[in-house]
């Protein structure tokens, strides 16, 4: 069973590689046809280091992300009516299932959609200072559909309890509900925040689904195992074209999608005390982002040359590719240890 599992997991990811890298170039020719591009870069006035430094990316088609979220979309669908079709073995790649991925699913598609208009108004240089839906109507929405979740699985799925490593699970009573969003909420914002070079975002993403597929796939949640194998899949494709330099950039519809859905993945496999180290470079660049404006409000004065925390590094002359791969690493030896504990506090 577990070996058949595990099969299913492997070919899932290849499957959604493949499609994602067939499906880019489509997107892109589609993107640079009708001049989606990232065109509201900031002006020097007000960010004078990113404007230093990502002047000439103006031109670079955004909305990316679709590549990804639309893979993950088309292949649930697809096995979805095969195996209502036909059954049996067709059966056998569905993941889609009521108590594993109708959340996380839900909640990519939900955020993808706000992203994607988000994006859209972006390009046509619509809302605040040109740039989309402002900061304000989005954490609105992400608060409210965060809190929908946190009703369902308190209320209607009776989870009040917390797993803490080497404690075991905690009832936590209704902090579930609070807890539960601001997980979702800070997740879908550090992510965003997170995607400001060629490949970071989509790197660090890699390892932090990495982690959850392996998670999944050890507490026996298969179908969301099989669903994060799928994401990673796509995720690879995509950054196959989103390295130095970028064929086009991940954009909203990607990074909060794909953020928002870290923090259903986390909630499900009750692994929210590992995230941090999973997400560490998250919440690096949301807490640099904090402590500048706390900083700038009360002080008057800044910490960082720029924040997140990635245009600081670029201010002190740090190349692009040097940030990102040395922030991929850090994912990565930090995904590493949290991983390790999670084994050790589940089976020793």
């Amino acid at each position: 069973m577990v070996a058949f599992e595990a099969i299913r997991v492997l070919i899932l990811f290849a499957l959604s590689f493949v499609v994602a890298l067939m499906i880019t170039p489509i997107v892109l020719r589609i993107l640079m046809k009708f001049g989606i591009k990232k065109k509201n870069i900031r002006d020097a006035e007000t960010a004078p280091v990113f404007h230093q430094f990502h002047k000439n990316k103006g031109e670079t088609p955004t909305m990316g992300g679709v590549i990804i979220w639309g893979t993950v979309i088309l292949l649930a669908l697809l096995f979805f009516i095969f195996g209502e079709l036909f059954g049996g073995f067709a059966n056998y790649f569905n993941f889609i299932s009521r108590s594993e991925t109708y959340l996380p699913l839900g909640y990519l598609l939900f955020a993808a959609i706000v992203g994607l208009i988000d994006d859209f108004l972006g390009v046509l240089r619509i809302g605040p200072k040109g740039g989309g839906l402002s900061m304000r109507h989005k954490i609105l929405m992400y608060t409210v559909v965060s809190a929908v979740g946190a009703w369902w699985f308190y209320f209607r799925l009776g989870w009040n309890s917390i797993y803490i490593p080497f404690l075991g699970d905690v009832i936590i009573g209704w902090w579930y509900i609070p807890l539960f969003m601001f997980v979702i909420i800070a997740s879908a914002f550090s992510t965003n925040e997170t995607d400001g070079l060629d490949g970071l975002a989509g790197g660090t993403l890699f390892f932090i689904f990495g982690a959850f597929t392996v998670i999944a796939f050890t507490i026996k949640h298969f179908d969301l195992a099989a669903m994060n194998a799928v994401i990673l899949g796509a995720l690879l494709a995509f950054l196959w074209f989103n390295i130095y330099p970028a064929r086009f950039f991940m954009g909203d519809t990607g990074s909060m999608s794909l953020g928002i859905t870290v923090g259903a993945m986390a909630m499900l496999t009750n692994s929210v005390f590992f995230l941090p180290f999973f997400g560490s470079i998250l919440v690096f660049e949301s807490i640099t982002v904090i402590i500048q404006m706390l900083s700038k409000k009360i002080r008057k004065k800044k910490i960082f040359l720029s924040t997140p925390i990635h245009h600081h590094f670029e201010a002190l002359g740090w190349p692009e590719t040097q940030i990102t791969m040395r922030f991929w690493f850090i994912t990565a030896v930090t995904t590493t240890v949290g991983l390790a504990l999670f084994f050790i506090a589940r089976f020793i």
